[in-house]
């Protein structure tokens, strides 16, 4: 399937993306209006909530904004490499989890993405007032797996 088709497709049957959709596939994460459907060999995740899909997508942008100069981007809109938008993804939600909870211990799955973001937005007073300097340093730190060597 060539890249234009799949996007046609996936636009059709996937017409709100996750905006976690990565952290999702990894299994870093998972949220309860989240839906995986499958387009040929690939996987896609949808949101069930057109609000909390804008909450997401306003609490991606915000961390992408914020990790910027950590994570040495000149362009804040150009689209991001995989590493790096994973750092984004993961890191930002794992450091939300902190915010969230401090003092509580770190796991290697977020939980649910749509109650973390509705948890820190009201305990914060919206998502722009979120501790970014702490959130950060968590996208910073976040470390992909490696990769196995071939054998």
């Amino acid at each position: 399937m060539d890249e234009s088709a799949f996007r046609r497709t996936r636009n059709a049957v996937a017409p709100r993306p996750c905006a976690f959709e990565k952290a999702m596939l990894a299994g870093a994460c998972a949220c309860s209006l989240a839906a995986r459907r499958n387009i040929a060999e690939r996987e896609a995740v949808t949101c069930d909530s057109e609000p909390a899909r804008e909450a997401c997508t306003a609490l991606s942008k915000l961390l992408r904004q914020k990790s910027a100069f950590a994570l040495k981007l000149t362009h804040v809109e150009a689209p991001l490499p995989h590493a790096k938008q994973m750092k984004v993804e993961c890191g930002g939600l794992r450091g939300l989890q902190q915010a969230a909870n401090p003092g509580a211990e770190d796991h290697a799955s977020t939980g649910d993405v749509h109650r973390l973001v509705q948890a820190c937005a009201e305990k914060f007073g919206g998502l722009e007032n979120l501790p970014y300097s702490a959130i950060v340093q968590s996208v910073v730190s976040y470390q992909l797996r490696r990769r196995r060597p071939e054998q």
